[in-house]
């Protein structure tokens, strides 16, 4: 599983360069929840959507949405967690937003072309930092489920690139 503190933290693109890295599919959960058009996916579908996906033995899903968090996490053995800053964050909401304008994102659903406005800022500015905690209480109880999950945080843009590197080396080694 792939989580982070907020949107613009990096999920989508580092789950893709995990993805290419250890050659397992990646899911997006934006295009799982929103149909074409910013229609949201009833629960039990988006519910059932992941249901079949995490009983694959291998797969790699981005995303935070709390509602079906226990769906994947039952079968999940490794969550990466993605916190960078705040201003990092927002910084790339806003070059995401220009960078797709009229268009659709490679993460998100055919139809739902990039848009930005005040409510979707207003939520990543007062849900940072109580995301921060809860984030880390969902981790802690992660680890302490199965001695075997494994567990890594990256904080920076250097220590994301880092993972990545070390990660492809070790699959190029074996």
């Amino acid at each position: 599983m792939v989580l982070g503190v907020s949107s613009g933290v990096g999920k989508s693109t580092f789950a893709r360069r995990l993805g290419d890295i250890l050659k397992i599919d990646v899911y997006h959960l934006d295009t799982m929840y929103w149909k074409t058009g910013w229609i949201e996916a009833s629960l039990d579908e988006f519910r059932s959507v992941q249901e079949k996906i995490v009983e694959n033995g291998q797969w790699i899903i981005e995303g935070n949405y709390t509602n079906t968090y226990d769906v994947r996490v039952e079968r999940a053995d490794t969550i990466i967690y993605l916190e960078l800053p705040l201003y990092v964050c927002l910084y790339r909401v806003f070059k995401r937003f220009f960078q797709h304008i009229g268009k659709t994102r490679p993460d998100m659903t055919i139809g739902c072309n990039e848009k930005l406005d005040w409510q979707f800022i207003k939520f990543i500015l007062t849900t940072y930092k109580n995301r921060k905690t809860v984030m880390r209480e969902r981790l802690e109880y992660f680890a302490n489920t199965d001695p075997r999950n494994k567990i890594y945080i990256l904080k920076s843009k250097s220590e994301i690139q880092e993972y990545l590197q070390k990660l492809s080396i070790r699959k190029n080694d074996l």
